[in-house]
């Protein structure tokens, strides 16, 4: 399963970019890191389970899903 909500398309980042001051005075500065998406499992309308965001688990999008 991908690190990515199926109903928005939120997904990873990569964030921690530091500027040339920072690299200069610091001994050891850090590199990039990734930053992943808060999943959580929600239930459907059908009894079954999905991990959306919690954005969109607010907004009540995992009540919204109809699967065919």
């Amino acid at each position: 399963m991908a690190k990515t909500c199926p109903t928005c398309g939120k997904g990873t980042i990569i964030v921690g970019h530091y500027s040339n001051r920072v690299r200069a005075t610091k001994f050891n500065p850090t590199g990039n890191k990734r930053k992943y998406p808060n999943l959580q499992w929600a239930p459907l309308a059908d009894g079954s389970r999905l991990k959306i965001c919690t954005k969109c688990m607010k907004v009540g999008k995992h009540l919204e899903i109809k699967f065919v």
